[in-house]
């Protein structure tokens, strides 16, 4: 089972698979979190891994109440394909 880390020291969430990084970054300014790019390798394309990685880092956005301002269009694109998350946005 694969785990979405949020790497603090590194501003990213990361999820491995298959010896591989995915990977969700961050910049967190006062309450908002600005994710800045999101980056899944070739090998792992089509399998659900970045849509799994944002779910992750908006669960914890939400947990951590802070708001999300998506500069990387993926994270965008997501929030604009999951309604549950529109309360989000800065």
């Amino acid at each position: 089972m694969e785990i979405v880390r949020d790497n603090r020291a590194e501003q990213e969430f990361e999820l491995d698979v298959d010896g591989h990084r995915a990977l969700a970054a961050y910049q967190i300014e006062g309450d908002r979190i600005v994710f800045t790019h999101t980056l899944v390798p070739k090998a792992l394309e089509g399998r659900g891994i970045g849509s799994k990685l944002i779910r992750a880092a908006l669960d914890s956005a939400r947990d951590q109440g802070l708001k999300v301002v998506p500069q990387c269009s993926f994270v965008r694109a997501y929030i604009e394909r999951h309604d549950e998350y529109r309360d989000l946005l800065a």
